[in-house]
């Protein structure tokens, strides 16, 4: 018989069979681990994308690119960034960038809504973060609202979780509210004009945007 000890590289049977069997439990064990955090991932973005409006709603942001928004000066059709980074497509999320020094800039549809119209979109507010929702020019504020206010009375808001805003414009007057609570009763817009997303101080998320356009 072969003495195994003096032969030192040679490794015995049983200690090769106990190896291949700890790193085959090992594999085993890694596998639902593996399988579970791809199918997380698919799972975000498959409900990111297949977001579908109500009947009668159509997307202003189809979360994949910046396709219909742009500055005053260019578009950003196909991009997932604007030029100066400040916005950015992630996950079907429009991802609204902190600057500094603090710069305020601003996001608009290409197209203009002269109907009237209901608006909808979901944000999620970083603490004391600072943006903004354009309605055809007048501003309406949308921010970590408890936090940096002016709607600091709120009962439904949800900090950094998601919000609903809806926006109602009919007649050249918005009707505009968070979570069903009421933000601004008649708050007064043009005939016509873009959509906006401002930029201004902290992070701000934005998704499903979508319009109705009324009779």
């Amino acid at each position: 018989m072969r003495n195994v000890a003096a032969f030192p590289d040679v490794v015995p049977l049983a200690a090769q069979s106990a190896t291949v069997t700890s790193n085959h439990r090992i594999c085993l064990f890694c596998i639902p681990i593996v399988a579970l955090l791809l199918g997380s991932v698919v799972l975000a973005v498959a409900r990111a994308e297949d977001f579908k409006p109500e009947p009668g709603y159509v997307s202003l942001f189809n979360g994949k690119d910046l396709a219909g928004w742009g500055y005053k000066t260019n578009q950003f059709d196909g991009k997932t960034g604007s030029s100066d980074g400040r916005y950015t497509v992630k996950d079907g999320i429009l991802v609204v960038n902190p600057r500094e020094p603090r710069l305020m800039q601003v996001l608009w549809t290409t197209r203009e809504f002269p109907k009237d119209f209901i608006l909808k979109l979901e944000f999620r507010a970083a603490v004391n973060a600072d943006s903004g929702i354009f309605i055809r020019k007048p501003q309406l504020q949308c921010r970590d609202y408890l936090v940096a206010g002016p709607y600091k009375e709120l009962k439904k808001y949800k900090p950094q979780d998601w919000n609903e805003i809806e926006v109602t414009v009919k007649g050249g007057v918005a009707h505009c509210t968070c979570n069903g609570e009421v933000l601004e009763d008649a708050l007064q817009v043009p005939d016509t004009g873009p959509i906006g997303l401002e930029a201004d101080r902290g992070q701000m998320e934005y998704r499903r945007i979508r319009l109705k356009e009324l009779p």
